[in-house]
């Protein structure tokens, strides 16, 4: 009787098992729910197709999800949302070859944003982007 009691719970943890692999991994919401000023925000060191990758998603109104939320948000309002128009900071960026990948995916005041850029230093990346792309905090 034993036997059977114990078969018959793990037939049953099988096909519960099954039966969760079946129905498939929960999905996300779909960012372009979103309302307001969002970037989803990722960072490679390295080659992008083998480099270590850190994102988070930024949002703008209010300012959350980013460890400089804040600060980002700001700049971009002064640049109208465009990565590119943030004025370079000037600074010192010893000359190590480090490169980074960035990319923005989102929308600022209604308009996709979609940028992507490699740069040879985290030094430039900051230099060139402000917080924006500082995940690190």
């Amino acid at each position: 009787m034993t036997y059977i009691t114990r078969a018959t719970a793990a037939a049953g943890a099988v096909l519960a098992s099954v039966g969760l692999l079946a129905a498939g991994p929960a999905q996300a919401a779909p960012r372009d729910s979103l309302h307001g000023n969002w970037l989803d925000l990722t960072v490679t060191r390295g080659d992008a197709q083998t480099g270590y990758t850190r994102g988070t998603l930024l949002l703008c109104d209010p300012p959350l999800g980013h460890p400089r939320a804040a600060e980002a948000c700001t700049e971009l309002a002064a640049a109208h949302g465009d990565i590119a128009r943030i004025p370079a900071k000037k600074v010192f960026c010893p000359m190590i070859f480090a490169p980074v990948t960035v990319h923005a995916r989102g929308q600022w005041n209604g308009r996709p944003v979609d940028y992507q850029e490699t740069y040879s230093s985290r030094c430039v990346m900051n230099a060139r982007t402000g917080a924006v792309f500082a995940l690190d905090g």
